[in-house]
């Protein structure tokens, strides 16, 4: 009997890792020695954050993302903490909103200021005491706004409110203490109604995270669990550790049956950490290990084999921590679907490797880039502690797109200014003239949106291209003066391209004028045969 391969289909089998040349990378950055098993990396469209060394205290350093090359041995940190920081996660819904968690019992949220910081930031918006012992992880809800999770060394897990006045917040809104020993990680499904939780005591837990009822429990004999991680609207979880033989081990369970896991595999026998990563739009699991050069990723499927093997990512420089950017952060152009931020801390050096699916078009591709969770909540602290769920605000990352979930509906505008016109067009007939004051009464009845499908093509791609300028009240364009000469070339090559790209704007609005003069002759021959 003949063999025959199975080959699955699949778009994602030839991803391809692609690290960032040595003028991308952020170089002489003094990377933390903890020992502590966390990614000590945050980033976000506008900022990479990492943990660093300090005496005295816990810092972390947040860098401009554009702002690469050597940093200045003297560049101002974020200090306030007593004791050494344990974690940093940036708020989803705020780039310039960062928390951070210490030694010290205590987690402070910090507000970033756009331009750049020119001494230490001391000064943090809110302080968080509840804990009595060192606070090891923080989480930010998935979809409602200001609601904070907390697990620290006195084996609870605290939500925080953070909408409120007060700057000092003593008491949480809820104490989740059905732990028995050091939580690990910290996991929540799509719509943040159910929270994953690994502990040192070998147990899995589905918690309800506003009443802090277990759900689900399961125990792990032959397989020590590290991390836990929700893998999106598959109804499954995935487990990081170690097996009996002591090798490191994957395990997947069913979200509604945690006695067995469905499937395990060993990996290797190293004895580093693995971090979980799951994009949720392409399913596609990246597994990057503590002490590690390399990123294996996998597709994950309903069926099985749940878990496909697609490809490892190589390197020498082993990874102490690791940062993800933000899906809306990616770079479309160049088919990237992730990137991660390698903290290499032989060499001080934070690299970032791009996960790009080999295409020849350079057009933008529907099929890998799907709907995504954006940067607005989808409901407010008080809704959610009452009770509510709902799913995130999908956008699109097609340039200039608008959120694909409904909105309130936006405030008035203020009417426009009527402006004098230079150069007036010539009187057509009354009869055209009662026409368009007949379909002006029409769409001023009209709503909004209607009267935007009507605008013409090129004013609502020049309204949203502006939009797209702007995230967060912060100029995408704005850099600061050039420090070294790579960086005075990277701002000239920049400017060459905006310049490339000023000229083909100019050259397709000159071809929409004609379009319009030529529809307007028509028009005036047409009235004039009437």
């Amino acid at each position: 009997m003949s063999w025959h391969p199975q080959y699955r289909s699949s778009k994602f089998r030839h991803v391809y890792g692609k690290a960032a040349s040595k003028e991308n990378c952020y170089d002489s950055v003094p990377i933390t020695q903890s020992v502590h098993d966390n990614h000590f990396c945050a980033v976000n469209p506008h900022f990479i954050a990492v943990v660093t060394e300090c005496a005295g205290g816990g810092a972390f350093l947040v860098i401009p993302l554009h702002q690469t090359g050597k940093l200045d041995p003297h560049y101002p940190k974020v200090c306030g903490h007593r004791g050494n920081v344990l974690d940093i996660k940036w708020n989803p819904f705020n780039d310039f909103e960062i928390a951070s968690c210490s030694e010290d019992t205590t987690i402070k949220i910090w507000a970033i200021p756009k331009q750049l910081l020119l001494r230490n930031l001391t000064t943090y918006r809110k302080e968080l005491v509840g804990h009595a012992r060192r606070v090891g992880l923080v989480e930010w809800h998935p979809t409602a706004a200001n609601i904070l999770f907390s697990s620290g060394y006195d084996y609870k897990v605290m939500v925080w409110n953070l909408d409120t006045k007060e700057s000092v917040i003593m008491s949480p809104v809820r104490t989740i203490d059905c732990h028995r020993d050091v939580i690990l990680s910290m996991s929540f499904n799509t719509n943040g109604s159910l929270m994953a939780t690994s502990c040192k005591d070998r147990k899995i837990r589905i918690l309800d995270p506003r009443t802090g009822t277990v759900l689900q429990e399961g125990n792990c004999k032959g397989h020590r669990v590290n991390k836990v991680l929700f893998l999106g609207n598959l109804q499954k979880l995935l487990s990081t550790g170690t097996s009996r033989w002591n090798h490191r081990q994957m395990a997947l369970w069913d979200q509604d049956n945690l006695s067995q896991p469905i499937s395990e595999e060993d990996l290797d026998g190293s004895s580093g950490v693995l971090f979980p990563f799951y994009d949720a739009d392409t399913n596609v699991l990246y597994v990057v290990g503590k002490g590690d050069g390399n990123i294996r990723y996998y597709e994950v499927s309903t069926s099985e084999p749940y878990l496909s093997y697609l490809t490892e990512y190589r390197s020498y420089n082993p990874q102490k921590g690791i940062g993800v950017m933000p899906k809306r952060g990616l770079d479309v152009s160049s088919c990237e679907i992730f990137r991660f931020y390698k903290l290499i801390t032989t060499k001080c050096l934070i690299e970032p490797v791009s996960m790009i699916v080999p295409r020849r078009s350079e057009s933008y591709q529907e099929d890998i880039y799907p709907p995504t969770a954006g940067a607005q909540p989808s409901m407010t602290a008080q809704e959610w502690l009452s009770g509510m769920n709902k799913g995130p605000v999908l956008v699109s990352l097609r340039p200039g797109s608008e959120p694909l979930s409904p909105q309130p509906p936006p405030s008035p505008r203020p009417p426009p200014v009527e402006r004098p016109n230079s150069n007036p067009l010539p009187l057509a007939s009354p009869r055209l003239l009662s026409q368009t004051e007949k379909v002006a009464g029409e769409d001023a009845q009209r709503p909004s949106s209607l009267l935007e499908e009507k605008m013409p093509r090129w004013a609502t791609d020049h309204r949203l291209e502006k939009k797209a300028w702007l995230t967060n009240g912060f100029d995408i364009f704005e850099c600061p003066p050039p420090k070294t000469e790579n960086e005075l070339l990277q701002m000239f090559y920049r400017q060459q391209e905006e310049i490339r790209r000023l000229r083909e704007l100019v050259t397709q609005r000159e071809v929409q004028a004609k379009q319009l003069e030529l529809e307007i002759k028509n028009l005036r021959m047409g009235t004039e045969r009437f």
